[in-house]
């Protein structure tokens, strides 16, 4: 086998994944090249007629092989950059998406006049959301719940990794079940729910449809059995003037407004993420 250099790698690794329909094929495969040689995507540049070794090569054919087949980049490599923190990944939690930052700062904007705040992720996944509130707030604590060990253990070892484990208690739990009634009240929760309307499953792409835990995707039916619950039980866990957000799924903000008790709760806003669809619900209980 002669020998490849990084930028022979790459450009062939790149037609592989464009054949294969991946999206910015080019920026994936040299992600992928410098996963597998250990090294950042500035060396790749400053190294490109740098041959590469057979095992590393070999390493890195096979990382394309299963990028080709669907099976998203965040798997393979491990980890997702989420609100300026590296965030470890496994096929046991959803991928961070960027529009889930939209909800931590909102959280941060409210809780910026509450002192040491108490916050509650329910369905905390990876724990990115609460994390990412924990470690810009030195004096919060933090609920994560979910209903997946394996969601927790992951959440587990990303709290550990930036330094929030000890203001973080992790539970197993379907939605609020799992709280002791002695629980003190939250001044927040907030919650990256299952949403997706299990019709339109089919219609994801293939990287969240068939690699992405399901039960982290949808609650069936019509998407807002999980959202709906939530707001029934949330105000028995909140402080009076407490906060609950909520994200949403592209399409449902007015069923989503529909199913708010204006006796319980106060809207104050549906925020909309970077391409203007509406994506987090901020709720005030009276």
């Amino acid at each position: 086998m002669s020998e490849v250099s990084i930028a022979e790698a790459t450009l062939e690794a790149t037609r592989d994944l464009r054949r294969a329909g991946v999206p910015e094929s080019r920026r994936e495969a040299a992600s992928l090249l410098a996963h597998a040689l250990m090294r950042d995507r500035t060396f790749l540049i400053t190294h490109a007629e740098e041959k590469v070794s057979a095992e590393a090569l070999e390493r890195f054919r096979s990382l394309v092989e299963r990028r080709a087949r669907g099976e998203p980049l965040q798997y393979i490599t491990g980890h997702t950059e989420f609100f300026k923190l590296d965030f470890e990944v496994t096929p046991d939690v959803l991928i961070p998406r960027p529009e889930t930052e939209l909800l931590v700062e909102t959280a941060l904007g409210l809780l910026k006049t509450t002192a040491a705040p108490l916050v509650c992720d329910v369905g905390t996944g990876s724990g990115c959301i609460i994390i990412s509130i924990l470690h810009e707030r030195a004096e919060a604590r933090g609920f994560g719940l979910d209903i997946s060990k394996g969601a927790l253990a992951v959440a587990r070892r990303n709290a550990s990794r930036h330094g929030v484990e000890e203001r973080l208690s992790l539970i197993l739990s379907d939605c609020f079940e799992a709280l002791d009634e002695s629980q003190p009240l939250f001044d927040m929760i907030v919650s990256n729910p299952p949403y997706v309307a299990e019709d339109a499953l089919e219609g994801l792409q293939r990287e969240v449809r068939d690699f992405e835990p399901r039960v982290a995707l949808t609650p069936g039916g019509d998407g807002l059995k999980i959202i709906s619950r939530l707001l029934l039980d949330a105000p028995a866990l909140l402080q009076t003037g407490g906060h609950l957000l909520l994200e949403i799924g592209f399409d449902q903000h007015k069923r989503v407004e529909k199913l708010i008790d204006p006796q319980t709760w106060e809207l104050l806003n549906i925020h909309t993420d970077l391409q203007g669809i509406p994506r987090t619900v901020a709720l005030r209980k009276r």
